[in-house]
């Protein structure tokens, strides 16, 4: 028998060297046979999920993991649709082994508030590599995430936003708007009711609580006064606000009744979101959670299940245990 030709492996029409391990450079194991080599023609899918503060990206062939990369989400425009798919672009390449190309693309952007604005950034990434591709909200990676067809998809980390879909498939999202008007339940969100309730006890005459003190503590200031002025000295008010989030939980715990309030409140307003999805027609029966917020203070998810099961007792809420980029990479593997 002759020698063996060693071929590469072909992604979304391209030709791919061999890499050196004896797996194709997107990490599809080559076959050798007495005929010669024979190629895997498994396709490239690629997640992503570009969030407020970091981006994750996964790459499958089959199910075989290809890359799995994870970088800041500095530079994310989400409302320049022909820069958001740059953007995109730029990380796949960086992303993927050299010359790989993938078949399919899906994204859940941070700040792809309308289906008007997924669609144009879809469009663009569409034309930039000529396969299939999908631009959702990030909140919308949740159910596919949890290995749900249909469900809500509520995060609370920075900010705080829920979607979902009616039955022939349109999405709806609720909440968000930012944190100096919305967000409940979010950390900036959660700072600014704390800092009204700490004004509102001001101007009752009481003295600061737990809440008050910490909050003073962690603006540098000296009263209660000037913590107007330290909020509105922020520059990026989400990140900065959002920040002081945990000067809350701790005065919860130190047993300052306006934190305990601050936090049921919150609670409330995330289940007031699932409500809202319900009235429009969406199927809430699970609620898929996520969020550094909600997920990592046990009080503030225990407010918002108690808080549901009074106002839409039919809902399940659950946790996001898998990553959100999976999600990504669900939709991803459906468009193909």
């Amino acid at each position: 028998m002759g020698p063996s030709v060693v071929c590469g492996a072909v992604v979304a029409g391209r030709a791919v060297p061999r890499a050196p391990s004896g797996r194709s450079r997107t990490g599809v194991v080559q076959r050798n046979d007495e005929r010669g080599s024979v190629q895997d023609f498994t396709p490239l899918v690629v997640g992503i999920d570009v969030g407020g503060t970091k981006t994750h990206l996964r790459a499958y062939a089959g199910t075989e993991l290809v890359a799995d990369h994870v970088r800041t989400s500095s530079g994310w425009r989400p409302h320049d649709p022909l820069a958001a798919a740059r953007w995109l672009a730029a990380l796949v390449a960086e992303a993927l082994p050299q010359g790989a190309r993938p078949a399919a693309v899906a994204v859940g952007g941070h700040a792809c508030e309308t289906p008007r604005q997924c669609a144009e950034i879809r469009t663009a990434l569409h034309e930039h590599f000529g396969a299939p591709a999908l631009v959702v909200g990030d909140a919308e990676l949740l159910v596919p995430a949890a290995g749900l067809d249909k469900g809500v998809g509520l995060v609370a980390g920075t900010g705080s936003v829920a979607v979902g879909r009616l039955a022939e498939g349109t999405s709806v999202q609720v909440g968000g708007w930012g944190a100096v008007l919305g967000d409940e339940g979010g950390a900036a969100g959660l700072v600014r009711e704390a800092a009204r309730a700490a004004w509102a006890a001001h101007d009752r005459g009481e003295e600061p609580d737990a809440l008050a003190r910490g909050l003073l503590a962690s603006f540098d200031v000296s009263e209660v006064p000037a913590l107007g002025a330290a909020l509105e000295s922020a520059t990026d008010v989400s990140a900065q606000w959002g920040r002081h989030a945990p000067v809350v939980f701790a005065a919860a715990e130190a047993g300052s009744p306006l934190a305990r309030a601050v936090i049921t409140e919150a609670g409330r307003a995330l289940a007031t979101l699932v409500e809202r999805l319900a009235a429009r027609g969406v199927v809430v029966d699970d609620v898929v959670v996520a969020g550094s917020t909600v997920l990592a203070q046990a009080s503030l998810y225990g407010a918002f299940a108690t808080a549901l099961a009074r106002s839409v007792p039919g809902a399940r809420p659950q946790p996001l245990r898998a990553p959100p980029v999976e999600g990504a990479v669900a939709l991803a593997r459906s468009i193909r």
